[in-house]
């Protein structure tokens, strides 16, 4: 688990990385384009609005979700020892999740 906290509308994506298998049953290596499906670990508390309360987020933690390639912020954070990989995006950017 991440010791990240997202402000606002951001949140904290571990990415997944999936495997591409043929027909055959060949596992192909990973591609070298940046992973669009993910597992939520951590999420702001919305963004605040002009009437200062707060946009609803529609994700939770452990949710999958899909989001636009290139519309993300790569982070690599230390913990116990292990370099980590994070996605930070805002919550516009996650097209879907899984249900």
């Amino acid at each position: 688990m991440t010791k990240l906290i997202p402000l606002e509308d951001h949140i904290v994506v571990k990415p997944m990385n999936e495997e591409t298998t043929t027909k055959s049953g060949i596992i192909l290596p990973e591609s070298k384009e940046k992973p669009s499906k993910g597992k939520v670990v951590a999420v702001g508390n919305g963004k605040i609005l002009e009437n200062w309360s707060r946009a609803p987020i529609d994700v939770k933690i452990w949710d999958i979700v899909y989001f636009a390639k290139y519309s993300i912020d790569e982070l690599e954070v230390d913990e116990d020892g292990k370099k980590e990989k994070y996605l930070v995006m805002k919550q516009s950017y996650i097209m879907a999740k899984e249900g």
